[in-house]
């Protein structure tokens, strides 16, 4: 009997170690793909549920030029197993040369020493259409935050997004440009208590804008920094903007109604 009851404690206790394995947390890795960047990175951004994985999925070069999409997928604690798959796209920002490649992931969970791997296969198909854009192995390790951190990401459904640039704090004469997609919408003017206005239109036939707030100057209290009030139908967000004469600060707006719906991107020919 007391044999019977050890090995019962044994089997429970490595249940509860096979499905306290949680994946949530930021994984990246590189792949093989011929087509749109040089240098490919995947971002999963995991969220797991009862054993339900889902979340964004980034393909990318760099943090300009990336297509984000929605994945859910399911994990099997005995195996270790995570499957992925990419659905909707959320976002992009991608030259009109290239294709949206639609993945699956099939990844096997294993940790050497502080090191956490998801090592598998990626496989994939064109965007709307039943052509691969490839197969091949792929390697994943937990990393401590996203690559797109730094880049603030805020989802609109209103057709006009007010922009209202305030100085922080002490106004200690910083002067700034602002640009709208490369697009130079303010330049040179000084932050003061009053703001500096600009507007953005987004809707469904455009629905992705990158706003870039560039430092003329850093001021009398370097670095160069601003409040950013952004007013989008009923909806206010508040941003503390901060740049220096090498680095800029930059916010991105993608159009998506309440209901969840996004438009769908443009058919991109296949190279």
């Amino acid at each position: 009997m007391k044999r019977v009851t050890s090995i019962a404690i044994c089997c429970c206790l490595f249940s509860a170690v096979i499905h306290a394995q949680d994946l949530s947390g930021f994984w990246k890795g590189t792949f093989n793909m011929i087509g749109c960047f040089p240098n490919n990175n995947i971002e999963l951004q995991v969220t797991m549920r009862d054993g339900v994985a889902f979340g964004d999925s980034y393909h990318y070069q760099d943090v300009d030029n990336y297509v984000k999409k929605k994945f859910s997928g399911r994990y099997d604690p005995a195996l270790k197993k995570l499957i992925v798959q990419e659905g909707l796209v959320s976002t992009y920002h991608i030259p009109r040369r290239c294709v949206i490649c639609i993945k699956q992931f099939s990844l096997v969970y294993t940790k050497v020493g502080n090191l956490e791997i998801l090592r598998g296969l990626w496989s994939g198909n064109v965007l709307n259409m039943s052509a691969s854009c490839g197969t091949d192995s792929i390697i994943l390790t937990r990393v401590a935050e996203s690559a797109f951190k730094a880049v603030p990401e805020i989802k609109v459904d209103t057709g006009n997004i007010r922009l209202d640039f305030y100085d922080n704090a002490i106004v200690d004469d910083d002067s700034i440009t602002v640009m709208v997609d490369n697009q130079v919408v303010l330049s040179n003017q000084r932050l003061t208590a009053k703001p500096l206005t600009t507007f953005v239109r987004i809707d469904s036939d455009s629905p992705f804008h990158e706003v870039e707030m560039i430092a003329d100057n850093l001021g009398s209290i370097p670095p160069n920094t601003a409040i950013l009030i952004i007013t989008a139908g009923e909806a206010r967000h508040l941003l503390n903007m901060s740049s220096t004469k090498s680095k800029s600060a930059k916010v991105r707006f993608v159009y998506e109604t309440k209901t969840g719906n996004i438009p769908p991107p443009p058919k991109y020919s296949v190279r």
